[in-house]
């Protein structure tokens, strides 16, 4: 067995889409020496290295801002807080800037000679970010999983331990305090640069005391053709839907129409063409997201003329609204050291019950990682040298350290596949009754018994393990919050109840691993000041 490799760290960040770029490179502005730890390969792993994404970047006008905030609250079900969304506004105009100058991003120059900074080409933006932490001084480990996070005897979170997958190697990370901006859950629904995504960051932070919020806003689905795993959903908005026969879809529609889609559906095939999009649309199209075009062109489709098949893929809480609930405007978490960011994070405070692909939660990720990885540095000096001589208590309990008998085992693969049983159906997760809710949660709960059990690995068996816990334990998560959520609002649809409820404007917070509970946390109606403060 090869030995442990064990380092140090004032901050380790745990994860390396843009949330934890953000979080590691504030950090290291700072002065901290931190740690970055990523799944895959920092700068080219998870949905944002995939892709094109939009920005939520408005410039510093009063009617802009106010606009910008006001647009989403009624389809959010007024879940926002005007404070946070002005703090976010605020924090990604700045950080939009400073990635323009100090980080070299090669923003695109309008007509009258203006940079056009609403939108950032994924590969290029997370590359810029990667060459950027290495000249912070950020030292990254690649293809690192972490498995656990390790705390004091005080109950701090004190660092985390994982997986050097090329090497073959266990390592354990000593920290000051730790970021986690590990992205939220996709349930391996091959959505494109999702497959990273397993919730992984929730578990951990569920096994040290943190709590959960917004969880019922998690069934993000998002259009693709059949044979692709491209998730452009904005471009769907130039789209005519079709059934087998030719005839229009009536009411179909990428943002309020996708309901419609998912009907269809359950019986038969679905068409789609991009007939709306004219030529100059088109052209901007085809340079803002090449890849999306890619399966077409080797299949000789023109989707702008030729009608293609599409299907729904689930993004989870990628797309969705829930995660970790923020519990100070530092994005602590409740539990000592330990600081969310970006999609492992709920989102509920500038998105409400509702958000999309990229813009809000561009945004959120860019401001959640700068606020994160400063508190960080700031709990890592406070705690001094004396954090790397701390007794270390490994977190990790599901998939890695079951409570049955030796040898009872339990196969990933076969709770991999339950947890997707119940949550990729279009009538199990995105058009919710209450009775299949209670069905699925039922079976979850089985599952999660069979794997809190038997459920254990070593070396790489381990990481599959504890993505399958994961997995099992966030749709456990988001069912809970959904049957305490008897009423439509936002993304979360009960076709037993298809209104909203106005005394269930409130947001939901959800906890536990073994015994689930959930309890609704109010939110504080707008003031005459906040608005003030958000103009």
């Amino acid at each position: 067995m090869t030995e442990i490799l064990d380092l140090t760290a004032d901050v380790l960040v745990i994860g390396g889409g843009p949330a934890g770029a953000w979080a590691a490179l504030k950090a290291a502005q700072a002065g901290s020496d931190v740690i970055l730890a990523d799944k895959g390969y920092c700068g080219t792993s998870g949905a944002t290295a995939s892709a094109g994404t939009g920005v939520w970047y408005v410039p510093p006008e009063p009617a802009a801002r106010e606009s910008a905030m006001a647009s989403r609250e009624n389809l959010n079900g007024h879940l926002s807080d005007r404070r946070w969304m002005a703090r976010v506004l605020d924090q990604t105009y700045a950080n939009i800037n400073e990635l323009a100058a100090a980080g070299r991003y090669p923003f695109p120059t309008a007509a009258d000679g203006t940079e056009v900074r609403r939108g950032l080409q994924g590969p290029e933006y997370m590359r810029r970010m990667r060459a950027w932490l290495k000249r912070s001084g950020v030292r990254i480990l690649d293809h690192s999983p972490v498995l656990e996070l390790l705390t004091t005897g005080a109950g701090a979170v004190a660092g985390a331990a994982g997986l050097r997958r090329q090497q073959g190697q266990d390592y354990r990370v000593r920290a000051g305090a730790v970021v986690l901006a590990t992205g939220g859950c996709a349930f391996l629904s091959r959505a494109l640069g999702c497959d990273v995504n397993t919730g992984d960051g929730a578990l951990m932070a569920a096994e040290v005391g943190a709590v959960l919020s917004g969880m019922e806003f998690s069934n993000a689905y998002a259009i693709a053709p059949e044979f692709s795993s491209v998730t452009k959903t904005a471009y769907y908005t130039y789209a005519t839907f079709y059934r087998p026969d030719g005839s229009v879809l009536e009411g179909a529609g990428s943002q309020r129409g996708r309901s419609v889609i998912a009907r269809a559906l359950l019986a038969e095939r679905v068409f789609c063409r991009l007939d709306r999009a004219d030529a100059q649309v088109q052209a901007a199209m085809r340079l803002g997201q090449p890849n999306f075009f890619l399966p077409f062109d080797r299949m000789r489709i023109n989707p702008f003329t030729d009608r293609f098949p599409i299907t729904l893929l689930l993004e989870g809480t990628v797309r969705g609204t829930g995660g970790i609930r923020v519990a100070g405007p530092d994005c602590s978490t409740g539990v000592p050291g330990l600081y969310v960011a970006g999609d492992a994070a709920t989102r509920e405070l500038i998105c409400g019950g509702f958000t999309g692909g990229g813009s809000h939660n561009s945004a959120w990720a860019m401001s959640s990682g700068t606020w994160a990885g400063k508190a960080a540095a700031i709990f890592a000096w406070a705690v001094g040298p004396r954090a790397h001589r701390r007794r270390l208590v490994p977190a990790g309990a599901a998939g890695l350290r079951p409570t049955g008998a030796p040898g009872g085992g339990a196969d990933h693969r076969e709770l991999v596949r339950a947890v997707q049983a119940h949550t990729h159906p279009y009538d199990r997760n995105y058009l919710r009754r209450g009775p299949v809710l209670a069905d699925s949660l039922a079976v979850l709960d089985d599952a999660w018994r069979l794997g809190r059990e038997g459920l254990h690995g070593t070396g790489i068996d381990a990481l599959w393990s504890r993505q399958a816990a994961a997995m099992v334990a966030h749709a456990r998560w988001m069912y809970t919050a959904a049957l305490a959520r008897p009423e439509t609002r936002g993304m979360h649809k009960r076709l037993d109840h298809p209104e909203p409820d106005p005394e269930s404007r409130h947001r939901l917070v959800v906890g536990g691993l073994d015994e689930l509970w959930s309890a609704p946390d109010p939110v504080r109606p707008h003031t005459p000041l906040d608005l003030a403060v958000a103009a």
